[in-house]
């Protein structure tokens, strides 16, 4: 049977599905986390750092949710704030600086919206980390995992290959906040999902993600290891690219989407 995409969408939050620090913790080895955006605080809702990856060096950064109440009060429920999105930026640079190519693990229903978070500039944030990734000159590849709520994902998300679970979801709103705005009733959320085109096949289609990633065996050493595996094959081949080529190609990915293509209806 069908899922359908709300269902998608209860997957994606499901409590038993591996975080991003899963994911690091499996794919790379000698993992050490770094701390701090040197401006304000460290965001712990933002897990970064070196480790290895098949045993080439790589700088990681992903949205880390946590396990049981207690750990998600303590990573704001995987909702970063402007500190995390300039921790992993200040990391990219870092890995630039060094020739290691870049790693991101996207899952968070959105940035933290709190006045805090504000007050320090979350918008200015996400809009630096676009701009910065789209020309950082080193390989990125971004693995979207869980949840991809709008801007709050997106930070994470400008990269040369952008691949997405099968049971992932890629919004600008999430379904219960589409369905508040549009009907004035979150209870809609099925049917926002649906109206909303959130799905890999939806993301895909659209040309937002490059692959859809299957789930079978998720969260078992032999799906780490076929990942890690087909990572550092990527990176590999990013890598025989120049600087000026690999910023060239995503940057022409990135400016094609949305465009109408020959023989494509307009809306």
């Amino acid at each position: 049977m069908d899922r359908t995409a709300y269902d998608r969408v209860r997957a994606a939050r499901a409590n038993d599905r591996p975080t991003g620090k899963d994911y690091i913790d499996h794919l790379l080895t000698d993992f050490f986390e770094l701390h701090g955006d040197r401006r304000f605080a460290d965001d712990p809702a933002i897990v970064a750092g070196v480790g290895y990856l098949n045993g080439c060096p790589v700088t990681a950064a992903a949205v880390e949710k946590g396990h049981g109440t207690r750990e998600r009060l303590a990573r704001n429920f995987g909702s970063p704030s402007p500190d995390g999105y300039r921790k992993a930026l200040r990391l990219a640079k870092q890995a630039e600086k060094f020739g290691r190519p870049v790693l991101l693990i996207a899952d968070t229903a959105g940035a933290y919206c709190g006045v805090e978070a504000e007050e320090r500039g979350q918008g200015q944030a996400i809009a630096e980390n676009l701009m910065e990734f789209m020309a950082l000159r080193v390989p990125v590849v971004t693995l979207l995992v869980g949840e991809g709520g709008s801007g709050g994902a997106l930070a994470l998300a400008v990269a040369d290959r952008v691949w997405m679970m099968e049971n992932a979801w890629y919004s600008v709103i999430s379904p219960e906040g589409c369905a508040s705005i549009l009907w004035k009733d979150a209870s809609k959320a099925a049917e926002a999902s649906e109206s909303l085109r959130l799905t890999a096949g939806d993301a895909l289609s659209f040309g937002a993600v490059d692959e859809i990633l299957p789930e079978e065996g998720l969260g078992r050493d032999e799906f780490y290891a076929a990942l890690a595996d087909k990572l550092a094959g990527t990176f590999t081949e990013l890598s025989a690219m120049t600087p000026d080529e690999l910023t060239a190609a995503r940057w022409a990915r990135w400016r094609a989407l949305g465009v109408p293509q020959e023989g494509e209806a307009h809306a």
